[in-house]
């Protein structure tokens, strides 16, 4: 009889973290536990008040599950019994821990995936002044990749300082909903020129018709908008890209097969991350295989991860040898 737990824990990040809707200085995740008593997995989860999430409510609807699991609940049947988000991320992916440590197949294997190849991350820089981007990106310029929050307000003169204190470095930009029509045709022939290969959720999810007449001279990735293989027909001839978090899909079953059908619907794949620790980033390096874009930087981003973590070099991520996940 399989026994579930679930707990919350708190985490202060290197420095303070801004996006349009609002700055934290540190990030609330929950873990989910399942144990035979033997064996126990984990899986990791951040709670996002976008989606009426609380560490709160996260962790009640993880625990309501808990007589389910015990009666025998499959991983096929969770994705039924709960709608996606954090809760059942958590599950799932302890699920799929759980199920590599009593049968001692790893979980990518579990999964049909070769063994698992490092993977480059964005390194995200929180919306800010022009002149502390600027600071910010002078510091990480040696990155491959960097990701700029942005906010609809003075963010020409952010991307124009981040671009000449980082001048080889390759630049994407996120909106988080904050931009409207006006100033999408006002920034993307400027943003195009400095070099942004990708612009993330532009407009509000649901208020984003405007982007299939709209000229994407940027491919646009669909955030906000997308939460699981059933948003993809919303999308079309919106979006360019969508972007696979873990905590939006409901976990790693459900991000494999969103990946899968949004290749097939001819989307580009960015995957993506709550800011979380290494523990939640584990299981999104299956999906992230191949991505085209990928943002797992959550443990780049706290002034300690947990121990093990994922094994960091610069933005290069790779699986710890063992103890952390799957």
């Amino acid at each position: 009889m399989l026994t579930l737990d679930a707990q919350a824990e708190a985490f202060a990040l290197r420095r303070h973290f801004t996006i349009s809707r609002g700055t934290k200085t540190e990030t609330i995740v929950v873990v989910a536990s399942v144990s035979d008593g033997t064996a126990t997995g984990r899986g990791e989860c951040g709670p996002n008040a976008r989606y009426d999430e609380t560490p709160e409510s996260v962790v009640s609807d993880i625990l309501s599950m808990a007589p389910a699991l015990a009666a025998g609940m499959t991983r096929a049947d969770l994705q039924d019994a709960m709608p996606p988000g954090a809760a059942r991320n958590a599950i799932d992916c302890a699920l799929w821990d759980y199920e590599a440590r009593s049968s001692g197949m790893p979980a990518w294997t579990r999964a049909g995936l070769p063994a698992l190849d490092p993977i480059v991350t964005a390194f995200t820089l929180s919306a800010d002044g022009a002149a502390e981007m600027s600071r910010e990106a002078a510091a990480n310029a040696d990155r491959p990749l960097l990701k700029l929050k942005l906010t609809g307000e003075d963010d020409l003169a952010r991307v124009r300082a981040v671009r000449a204190a980082a001048a080889n470095v390759r630049l994407i930009v996120d909106a988080n909903e904050a931009w409207d029509i006006e100033t999408y045709n006002s920034l993307v022939p400027a943003l195009k020129t400095l070099g942004v290969e990708l612009i993330e959720q532009p407009f509000p999810a649901g208020d984003d018709s405007a982007l299939a007449t709209l000229e994407r001279s940027i491919p646009v990735c669909a955030d906000e908008a997308f939460r699981d293989r059933t948003s993809l027909p919303g999308l079309k001839g919106k979006y360019d890209l969508v972007n696979i978090k873990l905590d939006k899909t409901g976990g790693l079953t459900e991000a494999l097969v969103a990946c899968a059908a949004a290749r097939a619907d001819g989307f580009g794949v960015m995957v993506g991350c709550m800011v979380g620790s290494s523990l939640a980033m584990a299981p999104a390096m299956l999906v992230a295989q191949g991505a085209d874009f990928v943002d797992l930087d959550g443990p780049l981003l706290l002034a300690q991860d947990r121990a093990p973590g994922l094994s960091v070099d610069g933005s290069r991520l790779a699986l710890p040898p063992s103890g952390l996940w799957g």
